[in-house]
């Protein structure tokens, strides 16, 4: 058990220094728990997960309209082992033990594949956010945002006008490790209002967070 933990620390330090936001779970139903709060792109899953099952937190993955990839691991690379995983609905497979190397070109190509369900264009006053083409525009023209920048207006959009904490966007942008007390939102919401020019779109709601009305 001592050991699986190192190894999903060690995962999740090497995508971290790739510039991938990682959450990690040790156990099945922390990772359930998890994946119903976070709308992730890629699980890397340990089919050998304790007190729930990695086949059962595959199968409610799975059973998601929209869910993330799944990339299983496991210590059995026999042939009916693999065909099983991917019977449960994996997207792909590794046995351990692996390259870490592999491991991240599996990772960034699941991230690459488009999910089952296409998410809508989001759309309100005069600004457009597709987050199938990660595509940015305001009144026709294109707006180059970083990752964070398209992530809290993706949020702010999706409120459909209602307001949203400085806790949840730092809940639901960066990764578990952040600093609670950071004003990393701030900053970036205001980089995201300059790029995102006048008149301007993003309220703030003194004592509760921000909007776009």
């Amino acid at each position: 058990m001592e050991d699986e933990r190192r190894l999903a620390d060690a995962v999740a330090r090497g995508l971290r220094h790739r510039a991938m936001a990682v959450d990690v779970a040790y156990e099945g139903e922390t990772a359930l728990h998890k994946a119903h709060l976070v709308d992730y792109d890629v699980v890397v899953l340990d089919r050998d997960l304790p007190r729930v099952h990695g086949d059962e937190v595959c199968r409610a993955l799975r059973a998601e309209d929209s869910g993330p990839a799944v990339l299983m691991l496991t210590a059995a690379g026999e042939l009916d082992k693999v065909v099983e995983g991917l019977a449960l609905g994996a997207d792909d497979y590794l046995a351990k033990p692996f390259a870490f190397q592999e491991l991240v070109a599996r990772v960034q190509a699941l991230g690459r594949r488009p999910r089952q369900t296409l998410p809508p264009v989001l759309a309100r006053c005069d600004i457009q956010l597709d987050p199938a083409r990660h595509e940015v525009r305001r009144r026709g023209e294109p707006i180059a945002l970083q990752r964070k920048e398209f992530a809290v207006l993706r949020i702010l959009l999706e409120a459909d006008g209602g307001v949203v904490s400085s806790e949840e966007l730092l809940a639901r942008a960066w990764d578990e490790n952040v600093d609670p007390f950071t004003n990393v939102t701030r900053v970036v919401v205001m980089t995201l209002r300059r790029k995102l020019g006048d008149p301007p779109l993003i309220e703030t709601v003194t004592g509760a967070g921000y909007r776009i009305p």
